[in-house]
């Protein structure tokens, strides 16, 4: 059964639309890479996948909190989404098309953690304190946009150390892990850590697949590009970047 991992939508859902038009046959399941930056609800917005009975699955990205709550809301409340809100992979564990596939969404970010340095803060419930104390003097509303905005899109240690004590065949992240320069491995370190044995990532709109030493691959999916597990394009989108030398330690191999 197919599964198409699709990089950041950015609201190109006619690329989508066009992109699954052409396909002899639909993907069983859909795993948005996160940016996908709701002006709608998400089971409004996919139902160029819903309508064709493919399962969607997703992560949220650093820009999915662009607009606010309200584009926080349309992407993640379940009383808007009753059809997509079951497929929200962040920090768990689902099996989708007969593959165990992990979720992490949000970017690292240094208020909260960025490896390999240790984390400032390790739990959610820490946050409003911490910005209370760095923004004195601040409005009250401003400290909130900034509580909403790291608490939903940073990756938070007590996401990463939950998934750690779980198993995974592929880890699905919106940063990237150390196959990219802007990379991070504290992500290959968790794909490790779960046994997964492939990382697909998105963020950097770049389409590229990579192994290291060990044998694990990762790969990266460029704004609206669809590819399989296997790194087959299923259809391109937004002209993507251009990945440069890869790091120590990594093949590019596609």
């Amino acid at each position: 059964m197919t599964v198409a991992f699709i990089g950041d939508i950015h609201q190109q859902w006619d690329t989508v639309e066009r992109g699954l038009a052409a396909l002899p046959s639909s993907p069983c399941a859909a795993i948005l890479l996160g940016d996908i930056q709701c002006e709608h609800p998400l089971d409004t917005l996919a139902t160029p996948l819903l309508d064709r009975g493919i399962a969607v699955h997703w992560i949220f990205g650093n820009h999915d909190n662009d607009g606010g709550p309200e584009m926080w809301a349309n992407m993640t409340d379940p009383a808007r989404n009753p059809r997509t809100a079951p497929g929200a992979l962040h920090g768990r564990v689902a099996r989708i098309g007969g593959l165990r596939i992990a979720g992490l969404g949000g970017t690292f970010r240094p208020r909260i953690w960025e490896p390999p340095n240790p984390p400032r803060l390790r739990y959610r419930a820490d946050l409003p304190k911490d910005v209370e104390r760095m923004g004195r003097g601040w409005r009250r509303d401003h400290i909130a946009a900034l509580v909403h905005s790291l608490g939903a899109t940073a990756i938070w240690p007590e996401d990463y150390d939950a998934l750690t004590a779980q198993q995974a065949d592929i880890l699905v992240t919106h940063e990237a892990p150390a196959s990219h320069p802007a990379g991070n491995a504290a992500l290959d370190a968790l794909a490790r850590a779960m046994g997964a044995r492939l990382i697909v990532h998105g963020h950097h709109h770049v389409t590229y697949r990579s192994v290291a030493a060990d044998g694990l691959c990762a790969m990266g999916v460029a704004a609206a590009w669809a590819t399989t597990d296997a790194g087959a394009v299923l259809w391109q989108g937004e002209a993507p970047r251009h990945l440069t030398a890869p790091p120590a330690g990594w093949t590019v191999v596609a």
